[in-house]
């Protein structure tokens, strides 16, 4: 027995009390059993066609992250961990309009590496408290685990009608992490709340990302349009992705559960520059700065944070269009540099974002690259942001009669 004759109690404390003293804010526990149910839920979700556009997220992936043994031969139980990020800010750290925001995950140093070397640290020194090896392995959401299934059956929290876990101390913003372990420990019971009758987050959600509860359209979100897609944004969605940048916390923002959460203890994330930009930074970015970018500061000036995962041309792809959601006519010297950006994806929405300014000057620009450009993807969002602003000023000088 690797619990060397202690009782399941006192081994229990002992893991809840270590994982306290590594500054993770919760810890519960669950059973290996295999995640039946969950399969089920999310391999229909697959066939629905609802996670499109992420490749990595497939069958065989989700066959092995709900079957612990596979993950750990032996695996007895799992152990699930919270970490709090949460960063209230005032929206006064926005010194000028032309801003986008980025969700509160990503101002701070990237939660992969920071939740994995605590989890290594916290396996090591349960081994060393109990004087015994442990059999171990630990995943954050990047690995086949399904940390939302194991999170609300051992009681860390339950599902919002979002999709993300809810807890009753620090809301949704927390992130996730499991310890696969040949620990047998006492399972903690699923917890009974639910979100009721509340609707907010699906009300709130200005691209209908959220189909019905508990089920999200991939495509959909904005945080999938700003991260993962590496195209262009869909037309019909891009009005709606109001000045996001990176990521989208409006269904977090709303959620009456997330009203008291407490902020993150600064001491676990650190706000060492040598890791990343400080997190006070990073609330908001100037968006006519994103645009000048150079790929050297570019990742400079990201290293270290999650942003770096939308690359630099599709931060600048989601500056345009935020800039255009904006309409700002002070943003057109910069969008009119924009259409002779190297990359033809940036081109493309800086035409779309003139188009939506619609000025003289804007018109302008979008005239004046037309003939020197060869793409035929960026040649159509230049002829449609024309058209459509000849299209508004036909419907203004008809509305004049």
């Amino acid at each position: 027995d690797n619990v060397s004759g202690a009782s399941l109690k006192t081994l229990k404390q002992t893991v809840i009390d270590h994982a306290l003293e590594l500054g993770f804010d919760l810890v519960r526990v669950t059973s290996s059993v295999e995640f039946t149910e969950d399969r089920e839920i999310t391999l229909q979700r697959l066939r629905d066609g609802l996670m499109d556009g992420l490749s990595w997220y497939h069958r065989d992936r989700v066959l092995r992250g709900t079957n612990p043994q596979q993950l750990l031969p032996g695996a007895r139980s799992i152990i699930c961990l919270g970490l709090s990020y949460h960063q209230p800010v005032s929206s006064s750290n926005s010194q000028h309009l032309l801003t986008g925001k980025v969700a509160q995950y990503a101002r701070l140093q990237d939660y992969h590496k920071v939740m994995k070397a605590r989890m290594r640290d916290y396996v090591r020194g349960l081994s060393s408290q109990l004087e015994t090896p442990i059999a171990a392995r630990w995943y954050v959401d990047d690995g086949p685990m399904l940390d939302r299934a194991a999170a609300a059956r051992s009681g860390l929290g339950w599902f919002g009608k979002n999709t993300n876990i809810l807890t009753s101390s620090h809301g949704s913003w927390i992130f996730l992490g499991q310890v696969i372990t040949d620990l047998e420990l006492e399972p903690d019971p699923p917890l009974k709340k639910t979100c009721g009758s509340c609707v907010r987050c699906i009300d709130a959600c200005p691209t209908g990302a959220i189909v019905a509860p508990y089920v999200i359209d991939n495509t959909r979100c904005i945080s999938y349009q700003t991260i993962e897609n590496r195209g262009p944004i869909p037309l019909e969605l891009r009005p709606k992705m109001l000045d996001w940048v990176f990521g989208c916390d409006i269904c977090q923002d709303v959620c009456p559960v997330n009203r008291n959460a407490p902020a993150a203890d600064s001491s676990v994330w650190g706000q060492d520059a040598s890791v990343g930009t400080p997190a006070e930074k990073l609330d908001t970015l100037g968006l006519v700065d994103l645009l000048r970018l150079t790929e050297e500061e570019f990742r400079q000036r990201f290293r270290g944070t999650p942003i770096l995962r939308a690359k630099r041309e599709g931060l600048q792809r989601n500056a345009c269009v935020a800039l255009g959601n904006l309409g700002d006519p002070s943003a057109v010297p910069a969008l009119s540099k924009a259409l002779y950006h190297d990359s033809p994806l940036v081109r493309s929405h800086a035409a779309w974002a003139l188009g939506q300014i619609g000025t003289v000057e804007a018109r302008a620009a979008l005239e004046a690259t037309h003939s020197k450009e060869h793409d035929d993807e960026v040649l159509g969002e230049i002829h449609a942001a024309l058209a459509d602003k000849a299209g508004q000023n036909a419907v203004s000088a008809s509305e004049g009669d």
